[in-house]
Parts: C-alpha cells; structure tokens; sequence
C-alpha cells in the first residue's frame, strides 16, 4: 500500500490516472499532454506499475497503458472503510 501512496502523492501520476480513466492509451498519448522530457514520463509511467496502479501491453514498438482496475478498487474500499470507524470519545476517529 505505500507503494500506491507514494504514486499518489505526485500530481503528475494523478493526472496519468486521470486520463488512463477514460480508457487505454498509448505512451504516446500520455507524454503529449506533459511538457517533460520523455525519461521523466517514463519514470512516472515505472513508479504507478511499480504500485500496480497500471498494466502495460506492447503491441510492436508501442506501449498501450491502462487502470489496473483491480487495485483502483480495493484502494477505494480501504478509503471506505477507513471513513466509517466510529469516533471515538473525543470525537475523533480510532
């Protein structure tokens, strides 16, 4: 889970999820929407498959990313669930 949270935490990969949201794309695609040198996306594009945030598949010479839905998901319910501890008696949540 660290691993997630670290990719988080940039908003360049939150972006990248933002637009991998919408459906697969290529590397292409995504590094034309930054004004980075292609190293530094690709860095960004290693961190979220590092945290399983994306899948890659290549297709020739090109990389097509997408949501690792799965884990997008299991994220979301720990959010939840984290959300609905009761407070405790202070008011805060335990």
């Amino acid at each position: 889970m660290n691993a997630v949270f670290k990719a988080l935490a940039d908003p360049t990969r939150r972006e990248i999820l933002r637009l991998l949201g919408s459906g697969e794309k290529t590397s292409g695609e995504l590094a034309d929407h930054f004004a980075m040198s292609w190293p530094t996306v690709s860095h960004h594009f290693s961190v979220l498959k590092e945290a399983d945030l994306i899948t890659s598949r290549r297709e020739g010479t090109t990389i097509f990313y997408s949501l690792n839905t799965t884990v997008v998901q299991d994220l979301m319910t720990w959010v939840l669930d984290l959300a609905k501890r009761p407070k405790n008696k202070r008011g805060k949540k335990s």
